[in-house]
């Protein structure tokens, strides 16, 4: 997986899965998707949120991908991660062709690293950077203490991601299975969804296992294969 300088320094690694061709695109969420793909001369910055499980983060790391070749580069940082950098990491971003901001919300109330994401704001601003925010809520709702900060949050071209329903998430297994060169019928589809956590992690998580566990064993994958891995 090819990564630009900047994430191999960072030591933040992205899923290679986590791509557009991998993301199933509901009705819902198609605009979202040709917005970030194609985005418009107003959308510099995107503040883009949604529930656990949404696709937040793999839209944001498919951004990344999406802008490998970029030549100057692109940048993914997990604020869930944040205490393992120093909030200097934002410094000189406007540098690059794309910055990827996940996990908004564990920013707020930190006073330094919201002074940082402020200054790096304000020089992306000014630049031809393009500046992509994650969270799982709206930036009202963050309870960021520097107000010129929240403004600028506020002043984002937002976005909700909708979660899939369960038609979707069948559809949405199914496209990651066949990217893997598994094909899975209607039966093992409704097998698997009817024992497993139902959110699109959780069964993301399975589909792994059991193609570990196909790959080990050189058999297809059946029920009965299913059975014995999930021990179900």
């Amino acid at each position: 997986m090819a990564t630009s300088p900047t994430q191999l320094t960072l030591g933040v690694s992205l899923n290679d899965d986590a791509t557009f061709d991998n993301f199933l695109i509901s009705d819902a969420n198609l605009q979202i998707v040709q917005s970030l793909r194609d985005p418009s001369p107003d959308s510099k910055i995107i503040y883009l949120w949604g529930p656990g499980s949404s696709g937040v983060t793999h839209l944001l790391q498919a951004m990344c991908h999406h802008y490998e070749g970029a030549d100057r580069g692109a940048i993914y940082l997990p604020l869930s991660q944040k205490g393992e950098f120093a909030p200097e990491i934002l410094s000189g971003t406007n540098n690059l062709s794309l910055v990827c901001l996940d996990d908004m919300e564990e920013l707020a109330g930190d006073r330094m690293w919201e002074a940082a994401l402020f200054t790096a704001f304000n020089a992306i601003m000014e630049s031809n950077t393009k500046l992509l925010l994650g969270a799982h809520n709206v930036p009202l709702s963050m309870r960021v203490d520097l107000p010129d900060l929240n403004s600028r949050l506020q002043s984002a071209l937002i976005f909700q991601l909708r979660s899939l329903d369960e038609i979707e998430k069948r559809r949405a297994l199914q496209l990651r299975a066949s990217k893997r060169g598994i094909e899975l019928s209607d039966s093992v589809i409704d097998f698997i969804y009817q024992r497993c956590d139902r959110s699109m992690s959780g069964l993301i998580d399975v589909l792994l296992k059991l193609d570990h566990s196909s790959l080990t064993h050189k058999r297809k994958l059946t029920i009965p294969l299913i059975k014995t891995t999930m021990a179900w």
